[in-house]
């Protein structure tokens, strides 16, 4: 069998211009460094390492997870592989720091990606091949919806503290602690249910750091310790009251009420988030669900501000302390303002559906904006907002229903339940009240208030129609 050692990106790359353009430095370096070396061959696609089990590295970085070969045996020892390993580890390290993990079974230090993962992956993609008969253990990667979606991970498998099996606590390189996927998470997955250690209303700095003072001391040793390791990006004389501003997340949209929460609080920003936090009043605990599969090695991440750039980064500043850095802000100056062109008519069409006025004189108008609404939200985050379609879904139910529509009621609410329970689970009691308001729509208050135009019963959707003519007719769309 053998040992293998090599190093692992660890959270992956993502395709975004920073990461982008470090994977291109580091690609540059390792050409020069070898560039008289002629058992590093260069190629169009990969630079390939003639040594070991030829390992390789992918000229897209988005592609890369693993570098490595097996050390033992005559193959390596004649070819030098552990050589190259280690100096192309160094290299990495000049470049991504803290990002690159090695790793050498030798002495009982496993990578981070599991091999059957890496196994799996490497024979349901394209790869690299190499004469050996074991193949390099770099991976191409396909797009998201080539991906199969993983087998569902019963809820019941996470406890209070979040299922440990799914993720790990890391130094993410300029962003703190984080956490990373450590197996593929499919959508939906419910990843930390958390209780908070405390929570506390908004004040101003001196007042909050009192009062967190006074909640600190209610608190055993190990959790205040794990208050305190928290970061803190308003460092100076109230210090609990930064590491509050830095951490706490609203008890639900709009509260001034924060929970500080010993994992969740390690969760980073994204302005193009893969999962979604939700403040569930009743059990009074934080949910993280899936947004979308996330691939082992991808950093989990939450959004805390939905605004065009130049607000959502003044926000970031004020609230949270940090000039964000995500994929989407470290595009070109282009990219950036084609999402905040999207970003503000979203706010646009969310403006128009909110009317009353509108909604009560021009309700054919308030549905039409709901519909074009749901494009702007694919365009500009893939498919990744379920939160943001089960409200949406909720806007149009009320249309319809304020209207006495029965029928188009009952099918955005079940829309808008499917979507909330992807994004804060089957027991939210937001989901629970859209659920009973998807068996019967007569039981919401606004039930016919505007107008009886649209009158129809529950029943009266149409049958055994396709897919087009069925959202034709939904959302009354004309032709």
């Amino acid at each position: 069998m053998g040992a293998d050692s090599g190093f692992d990106m660890v959270p992956r790359l993502s395709q975004g211009n920073q990461d982008r353009r470090e994977w291109e430095r580091f690609l540059e370096g390792v050409k020069q460094y070898y560039a008289d070396d002629e058992q590093v061959e260069v190629g169009p696609r990969v630079i390939q390492f003639k040594a070991g089990e030829w390992p390789s590295l992918p000229m897209e970085g988005h592609k890369f997870l693993r570098f490595s070969s097996k050390i033992t045996g005559a193959t390596a020892a004649k070819t030098g592989v552990e050589n190259y390993i280690r100096e192309v580890q160094e290299l990495a390290k000049a470049v991504f720091g803290g990002r690159i993990r090695p790793w050498n079974e030798l002495f009982d230090v496993w990578g981070f990606y599991r091999w059957d993962f890496v196994h799996a992956t490497m024979k349901l993609h394209n790869l690299v091949g190499t004469p050996l008969e074991s193949p390099a253990v770099w991976l191409v990667l396909p797009s998201r919806k080539d991906i199969a979606t993983p087998e569902p991970i019963p809820l019941t498998s996470v406890n209070n503290q979040g299922n440990t099996d799914l993720y790990e606590v890391m130094a993410i390189p300029g962003r703190g602690k984080g956490l990373v996927a450590k197996v593929d998470i499919p959508k939906g997955t419910q990843i930390i249910c958390e209780k908070p250690l405390f929570t506390l209303r908004s004040s101003a700095p001196p007042s909050m750091h009192h009062l967190v003072a006074e909640k600190l001391k209610l608190l055993p040793n190990d959790k205040q310790r794990e208050f305190l390791s928290l970061h803190n990006n308003f460092p100076g004389q109230y210090a609990f009251a930064g590491i509050m501003r830095t951490n706490a997340l609203p008890c639900g949209p709009g509260s001034s009420v924060g929970g500080i929460y010993s994992t969740i609080c390690l969760i980073n920003h994204s302005c193009i988030p893969n999962a979604h936090n939700n403040w569930n009043e009743e059990a009074q605990h934080e949910t993280i669900h899936a947004t979308r599969n996330i691939l082992a090695g991808e950093e989990i991440l939450i959004s805390y501000a939905n605004e065009p750039s130049q607000a959502r980064q003044r926000k970031l500043r004020e609230s949270f302390g940090f000039q964000c850095s995500c994929e989407l802000c470290s595009q070109p100056l282009q990219a950036i303002q084609a999402s905040d062109k999207r970003r503000a008519d979203i706010e646009q069409l969310d403006e128009t559906i909110g009317n009353p006025v509108a909604m009560m004189s021009s309700p054919q108008k308030s549905l039409a904006a709901c519909h074009d609404l749901i494009h702007v939200l694919d365009q500009e985050y893939g498919g990744t907002v379920i939160a943001l379609l089960a409200r949406l879904y909720y806007d149009a139910f009320q249309i319809c229903v304020a209207h006495g529509d029965q029928a188009r009621a009952s099918v955005f609410a079940e829309r808008s339940y499917m979507s909330r329970v992807e994004c804060e689970g089957e027991d939210s009691p937001v989901t629970q009240k859209v659920k009973g308001l998807m068996r019967d729509p007569t039981k919401h208050p606004s039930f016919s208030a505007y107008s009886t135009r649209w009158r129809s019963t529950r029943t009266a959707r149409p049958r055994n129609v396709d897919a087009n003519s069925f959202d034709k007719w939904l959302w009354k769309l004309s032709g």
